[in-house]
């Protein structure tokens, strides 16, 4: 409160005291209090202001910093582009007296700056993090898809060839065309528990589309049994490997030979049990895959 507030409200006193000797005090503070409120109210008022108005001026600065920033975005695609783009320089010709000058040993030579910008055209160059060009692909047993299915149902077809259809836990059970043997009895398989090969590429045999592989093995091609999983396995159990975690190939390649390159080690050991390696088919928590009564014999 300034001096002039002061004067005015000492003679505003007085004049009341005079008017109304007792409620005169009492109607003072009334006015003070009252004077106080509406200039506590306008100090609120200005401040409200203030903020609105540097929130609006906020507004305004990240817009105009979102469009310095799409700008200097664009300048840096254009420098790029003209960077990729712009024609080689030619090649320089080099006088005698330069190529005198120049190192006989060529690992003395600068360095190939190899973060240098591809131009149009250039092959990437190939870095320490991706795989080198004619890099042998892991080749194990882990990269086939076997599973476990129940056979649904079974018929001859074409050319000693048979026909079987299989529940391998998908929607749709799989076609499977296979050429088993004579001894294979077609009547007993519906119900039998059998392994498959799920990634094989599909393939039409004798007009039927065969989806998948099953496992067989046998000491020749008249004397077949078909791999059983374990006692308690269900279709569409995963067939693994303990010594071979890897994932399974989507699809084998047959440009690649996967299959036909791993077969010389599957076979069946001693006491009927498929392995790889020494590494035995394993339904995990189920057990082991065997052949029915069949030892020593190759798997195909």
């Amino acid at each position: 409160m300034d001096k002039g507030d002061e004067i005015f409200n000492s003679g505003l006193a007085a004049a009341l005291m005079k008017l109304d000797p007792e409620d005169g005090a009492q109607i003072m503070d009334y006015i003070k209090t009252h004077a106080l409120l509406s200039r506590e109210k306008q100090l609120l008022q200005s401040s409200v202001r203030e903020q609105k108005k540097l929130l609006v001026e906020n507004a305004k600065l990240k817009k105009d910093i979102e469009d310095l920033r799409g700008q200097l975005q664009d300048k840096q695609r254009r420098r790029l582009a003209k960077a990729l783009y712009s024609p080689a320089p030619p090649p320089q010709q080099t006088s005698p007296a330069s190529s005198s000058d120049s190192p006989a040993n060529p690992l003395e030579a600068s360095p190939v700056n190899h973060g240098a910008r591809r131009r149009r055209g250039e092959r990437r160059v190939q870095t320490g993090s991706e795989p080198l060009l004619g890099a042998e692909p892991r080749l194990d047993v882990s990269r086939l898809d076997l599973r476990v299915g129940r056979v649904l149902s079974a018929r001859s077809h074409a050319h000693s060839l048979s026909i079987q259809e299989v529940d391998v836990g998908e929607p749709a059970p799989r076609t499977v065309v296979s050429k088993l043997g004579p001894n294979v009895d077609l009547d007993q398989l519906p119900g039998a528990m059998v392994v498959l090969i799920c990634n094989v590429k599909a393939c039409k045999l004798r007009g039927v589309v065969s989806r998948a592989r099953l496992v067989c093995c046998g000491q020749s091609k008249d004397c077949v049994e078909l791999l059983a999983p374990p006692p308690g396995s269900a279709p569409g159990d995963r067939v693994t490997f303990l010594n071979f975690p890897g994932e399974a190939d989507k699809e084998l390649q047959s440009k690649e030979r996967v299959l036909e390159r791993l077969l010389p080690d599957l076979s069946v050991d001693s006491k009927g049990v498929a392995q790889y390696q020494g590494c035995g088919f394993e339904v995990k928590g189920k057990g082991l895959c065997r052949a029915p009564t069949l030892t020593g014999c190759a798997i195909r």
